[in-house]
């Protein structure tokens, strides 16, 4: 495990995961929110964001924590030998994804490039706009993308982790941390 692609949907808690791993794991950990959005939230176009992720990931070990699949493919995957995808139910979503917001809100905290989240990422009726209507509506979308993709053939060369819980969480990070100790 020494290429790993954290994968989930916003809320899931994969930026959580992806840190843990990382330091468990002594590896680099790679942000793709981080390379995907600019000041004044300006995105990055899919040729710009395929050559960060290409240049970030061409080391011999790293965490790729996000999605973008529809920018970059299976950029990231191609060269992962992992897969981790944090599958929580959609109601502890929801809650993470409102509480965090409320959050970062409340302490301006900056995030990519000098981006913050603002109050109206509660606001449900702005569409894409709201966090909180992201992550509701993409909810399905991201369930039956990493259903297919684990059963796809051309996947094969991954090692696949769903983990729907914090106890499933803990018991994984627990597990790679007790198998990397020295033996005595």
């Amino acid at each position: 495990m020494e290429r790993v692609s954290v994968v989930g949907c916003s809320g899931s808690g994969k930026s959580t995961v992806a840190r843990r791993l990382s330091d468990v794991l002594g590896v680099p950990y790679i942000e793709l929110d981080a390379l995907h959005w600019g000041p004044g939230w300006s995105e990055a176009s899919a040729e710009e964001l395929s050559e960060r992720v290409r240049r970030a990931t061409a080391a011999d070990a790293w965490i790729v924590d996000g999605n973008y699949q529809s920018k970059i493919g299976t950029l990231a995957w191609d060269r992962a030998n992992t897969v981790v995808w944090v599958n929580p139910s959609r109601w502890r979503v929801m809650w993470r994804c409102l509480r965090r917001t409320v959050r970062r809100a409340a302490t301006r905290q900056e995030l990519w490039n000098g981006n913050r989240e603002s109050w109206s990422g509660l606001h449900f009726w702005r569409g894409e706009d709201s966090i909180l209507w992201w992550a509701w509506t993409s909810y399905p979308r991201v369930q039956e993308r990493y259903e297919s993709a684990m059963r796809d053939p051309r996947n094969r060369h991954l090692a696949f982790h769903r983990l729907r819980t914090s106890k499933e969480v803990e018991d994984f990070l627990a597990t790679l941390v007790r198998d990397r100790r020295p033996e005595r």
